[in-house]
C-alpha cells in the first residue's frame, strides 16, 4: 500500500491496519483478477482501476477512457510463480503501475478525498497460511 494512513481507532484488530491505495499482488494471470490493480483498502471505492485501464475517478465514479490490455496479453507481461518487477509512479493525482517494464494501468484520481501522501506498507493477508517475498525495494521522491 502507498499514500496510506494508519487506522488509529484504538481497536486491537486495527493495530497494524492502514487504509489507502493498494497495489494488489496476486499469483494469477487471468484478467481481471491479476496483480497490479488499485484497490481502495479501507475505503468505499473497491477496485478503483483495473489492469489494462486508463481511467479517471471524478464525481464519485470511474470513467474508463481506454482499455489497452485485454484477453491473454497480460500472460506475456506477468511471470507466474516467479519474481516480477513492479514500479508505482504516484505524482499528484496521477498514478501509473508498471509490471516488468510494461504500463499496466494509468489512473487519474480527482476524488475530493484523495490521499496525496502517507505511509508505505507491505501486506501479508490474514487467513490461510501463505507467504510473500519482497526484494530490492527502492523509493524515489518525485518533484
Amino acid at each position: 500500500q502507498y499514500r496510506s494512513k494508519h487506522i488509529t481507532d484504538g481497536k486491537p484488530r486495527n493495530e497494524w491496519v492502514v487504509r489507502g491505495y493498494q497495489h494488489e499482488i496476486r499469483n494469477e494471470n487471468t484478467l481481471p483478477n491479476v496483480s497490479g490493480f488499485i484497490y481502495d483498502e479501507g475505503g468505499k471505492r473497491g477496485r478503483v482501476c483495473l489492469v489494462g485501464e486508463k481511467a479517471v475517478w471524478k464525481d464519485g465514479k470511474k470513467d474508463v477512457q481506454e482499455t489497452f490490455i485485454a484477453g491473454d496479453a497480460y500472460k506475456d507481461i506477468f511471470h507466474l510463480d516467479d519474481w516480477n518487477d513492479v514500479v508505482i509512479i504516484a505524482k499528484g493525482n496521477h498514478i501509473q503501475h508498471y509490471t516488468n517494464g510494461k504500463l499496466v494501468l494509468d489512473f487519474q484520481d480527482d476524488d475530493e478525498h484523495l490521499l496525496s501522501s502517507g505511509i508505505l506498507a507491505l501486506q501479508l493477508h490474514a487467513g490461510k497460511p501463505m507467504w510473500v517475498e519482497f526484494k530490492d525495494i527502492r523509493i524515489k521522491h518525485l518533484k
